[in-house]
């Protein structure tokens, strides 16, 4: 596919997915949503991709759903580009378009990393609840601002929001809708740091350079499969036993031998194994929609 309204780039084990509308504040369309999923169908089929990272070019990260159509924008029959197309939930309601990105965020087996270089509203902050760390620019600013719109928050932010900051906290920034700080997001727990705004970039390649330099891909890719199922385990005991199932899995693979090697040798570690050929059947598997 070729990309219009994102940028896609893969250097030194990152890949950059940066959206790219900057003179209208990068607003989500369904070009930028189709781009973006196939933009990690891209990342999860490169064994060379270890990090994403997610930013926006311009001032904004995502300034939300692109409102250009006017009244109809969130209208179903009259803009069915803005929801998920013909893919419709099993009673023949239309998908929110916003929650497929997220879907396909949880689903992706490298790690992701939101870089919020500005503002992030609507659509342009849910879709970042999927990622693993998000990190701001000091001129960050966040919005659940859906209520002011009478539409509810999407994009799977009602599982998503209350997990990462708490429901108390889910509930003022949501029923409020208010844009707040990337100070405000950093005390509310949203973003895991503020940095200078020309820090960000730097920040985020930093920890995804961590990541590639030191671990396996495939332990990496279990962890984060593992995390995800964990929040909706109804005890700990079902959390054991998928963390069984995997340590046994593992244990005897090679990305293991060399972890090991590579500690006592105090040697930077060589891993073997691929995420597109190695990755065991213990992992849990994320359908690509779960049954609604």
């Amino acid at each position: 596919m070729e990309y219009q309204e994102i940028g896609y780039r893969v250097e030194d084990g990152v890949a950059t997915i940066t959206l790219n509308r900057p003179e209208q504040l990068n607003a989500y369309t369904n070009r930028m949503r189709v781009e973006t999923l196939d933009a990690f169908d891209r990342v999860d089929a490169d064994d060379d991709v270890r990090v994403v990272v997610v930013t926006g070019a311009g001032r904004a990260f995502c300034a939300g759903a692109d409102l250009s159509a006017g009244a109809g924008t969130f209208d179903y029959e009259r803009a069915p580009e803005m929801f998920g197309g013909d893919d419709l939930l099993q009673d023949g309601t239309p998908r929110d378009g916003g929650g497929t990105v997220v879907l396909r965020t949880a689903r992706c087996l490298k790690p992701v990393i939101g870089a919020i270089n500005g503002a992030a509203v609507g659509v342009g902050v849910t879709m970042t609840l999927p990622m693993d760390v998000r990190i701001a620019s000091e001129k960050a600013r966040f919005g659940f601002v859906f209520a002011r719109r009478g539409i509810v928050a999407e994009a799977a932010s009602s599982w998503y929001l209350p997990r990462v900051v708490g429901i108390s906290q889910a509930m003022e920034w949501t029923m409020t809708g208010r844009v707040f700080s990337a100070s405000e997001a950093l005390a509310g727990r949203l973003v895991s740091r503020v940095v200078p705004h020309e820090e960000l970039l730097p920040a985020a390649y930093a920890l995804a350079r961590e990541v590639v330099e030191n671990t396996s891909s495939v332990a990496v890719a279990s962890i984060r499969r593992l995390m995800y199922a964990g929040l909706s385990a109804e005890t700990p005991w079902q959390a054991h036993a998928n963390d069984s199932r995997l340590m046994t899995a593992l244990g005897a693979a090679p990305d293991v031998a060399e972890g090991i090697e590579s500690f006592l040798g105090k040697r930077p570690p060589a891993f073997p194994m691929k995420v597109s050929r190695d990755m065991p059947d213990a992992v849990p598997d994320f359908p690509r929609h779960r049954e609604d």
